[in-house]
């Protein structure tokens, strides 16, 4: 069975947004959006929420056409072009190429997609991930650490309605820029 995978930059303190939605504060040079797009490559789908769908999309799409593009970010935009995505909302309506639109996070459903062949799938959006992780569907988390201290933001756990989770730490990575990547599996309970 597939894997569905949280990779998610957060601050130092926990937050995946500053105020205002600034992302500002993501360091993604080179080396470390080589990274994404190696790991992008090989998954399957993209589950995202609205939101980032919609961040996503008002970008990407055409981003390898832009002269101030570096050859990672080209590189991405194929990718982010090419990958079937399952937007997760209920106002969404429209539907563009490669994209099915889901109204709920249903377990039954998300087992099934699971179930089907491929590569793993990547979850985006903090809402969204907090349904995935309430539900224990989040089988993989890949955060990537910033050397930031916001002080403020959005948190991407929420303490709201979450129970402990023990997570089984499996390597890290250090990037020049001092990001650092801690990737942890889910041990899954045996039957």
């Amino acid at each position: 069975m597939r894997k569905i995978v949280l990779m998610m930059s957060v601050s130092l303190d926990g937050f995946f947004e500053g105020p205002g939605r600034d992302l500002g504060w993501h360091l993604v040079d080179e080396e470390v959006h080589r990274h994404f797009n190696e790991q992008m490559s090989s998954v399957s789908a993209f589950l995202d929420g609205r939101v980032t769908y919609e961040l996503m999309a008002g970008f990407w799409p055409t981003a390898d056409s832009d002269p101030s593009s570096t050859p990672a970010m080209a590189e991405f935009a194929e990718i982010w072009r090419n990958m079937p995505k399952f937007v997760f909302s209920r106002t969404l309506d429209r539907a563009d190429r490669n994209i099915t639109v889901v109204r709920d996070v249903v377990v039954e459903d998300i087992r099934a997609l699971q179930a089907r062949p491929g590569g793993d799938m990547l979850v985006g959006g903090a809402d969204l991930a907090a349904s995935f992780m309430r539900l224990n569907l989040i089988d993989e988390f890949r955060l990537y650490v910033h050397p930031v201290v916001l002080g403020r933001g959005r948190p991407l756990f929420s303490p709201a309605g979450q129970t402990p989770t023990a997570l089984r730490l499996v390597g890290t990575r250090t990037f020049g820029s001092g990001v650092v990547l801690l990737h942890y599996h889910r041990p899954h309970e045996e039957s």
